[in-house]
């Protein structure tokens, strides 16, 4: 069909000009920057909402099995939390008395050292004739060493008021979390098409489960841990068992290391009791670490899912990376999550291919 004039039936693209172009990628560009300075600056709150999101659902297991007792769902969460803080305060109440012993025992022997540093027939004496201990300190410190010591107690008190306040939020956090359970699994589900909803639902659930059953066998091994340790330091006379176990099995929830860190600290307490004996501590927390990796840890885990020791080590790994003590927590259950992924969506379409 001819066109009636010249121009007509002809296509005019669209062009773009230098400016365009260059204002779009720019603002991408600024966006971007500002996006990842937002993230970096709250990050410390987006890992306590992370550390809160994973704690309940760890313990959603214990309230779904509440629940099916007939129990209200607010009230399982209010026994479980309550359950939770009681351990906490135990714990606490058996650590602080002796900190606080050791601490006021350390304040009381300063002026006695003082003492013996001015007496020259002391050991303390001696090595101020020798090495000019006092001098050396004054130096060091200087007329600013009032100053330096406020401003180490107004950061050690910084630090204690974070941490207590973090704390606090991650239990109020926590506590949300499990009372709106499901209706935020309600809400994430409606943003997948229906088409593949079921599916989602159906994998969802099975993470969920295998990340809180994985969760209540490492609390079996922690509980295991800290009687162990309760158990050897009252038979060899280590001061503190009840703190000492509670502590180990605190660090014995944290992959890898967290269990010989505890037997670092329990074997360097009992030097106080003789040198043998720090030495079978240590001897005893390497048998213990390798009944735990080979009987205990696989025994207690059989029923939830099992990861390979080369997954678990990247895994604790690059999580201790990203977010330390909290990253290394929750790296196994993430781990099992990208695990069950793998294994019952990605790896059977690519099998069907």
């Amino acid at each position: 069909m001819p066109s009636d004039g010249p121009g007509r039936g002809l296509r005019v693209r669209p062009t773009s000009s230098w400016f365009t172009t260059g204002f779009s990628v720019g603002l991408g560009l600024t966006l971007a920057y500002t996006t990842l300075q937002t993230v970096l600056r709250i990050s410390g709150i987006l890992t306590l909402l992370l550390l809160s999101l994973f704690s309940a659902i760890s313990l959603e297991p214990v309230v779904a099995w509440m629940t099916r007792r007939r129990i209200r769902r607010g009230w399982a969460v209010a026994l479980a939390v309550a359950g939770l803080l009681g351990l906490l305060a135990g714990f606490l109440a058996l650590v602080i008395p002796p900190v606080s012993d050791e601490v006021s025992a350390l304040v009381g022997m300063v002026p006695k050292w003082l003492d013996q540093l001015h007496d020259r027939s002391s050991f303390l004496g001696r090595l101020e004739a020798r090495y000019h201990l006092l001098d050396r300190a004054r130096r060091e410190f200087g007329p600013h060493a009032g100053t330096t010591v406020v401003g180490g107690l107004l950061g050690a008190g910084h630090i204690v008021v974070s941490a207590v306040t973090g704390a606090g939020l991650v239990v109020v956090l926590t506590v949300y979390f499990m009372v709106g359970m499901e209706q935020l699994k309600r809400f994430g589900y409606r943003f997948v098409p229906l088409s593949r909803r079921a599916a989602v639902v159906e994998l969802t659930e099975e993470i969920l489960l295998r990340v809180g059953r994985y969760m209540l066998g490492n609390v079996v091994t922690s509980v295991i841990a800290g009687l162990a340790t309760f158990a050897w330091c009252v038979g060899l006379d280590v001061p503190y068992p009840a703190a000492l176990g509670f502590f180990v099995a605190l660090m014995d929830m944290i992959p890898i290391v967290g269990s010989t860190i505890g037997g670092v600290v329990v074997s360097l307490v009992a030097l106080a009791v003789s040198l043998p004996v720090a030495l079978g501590t240590a001897g005893f927390y390497v048998a213990f670490r390798l009944a735990e990796d080979y009987l205990i840890m696989p025994k207690a885990m059989s029923f939830a899912v099992n990861v390979h020791p080369i997954v678990t080590v990247v895994a604790v790994v690059v999580g201790g990376a990203l977010l330390g003590i909290v990253g290394a927590l929750i790296a196994i259950p993430v781990a099992v999550g990208i695990g069950i992924v793998l294994d019952d969506s990605v790896f059977p379409r690519i099998d069907r291919s």
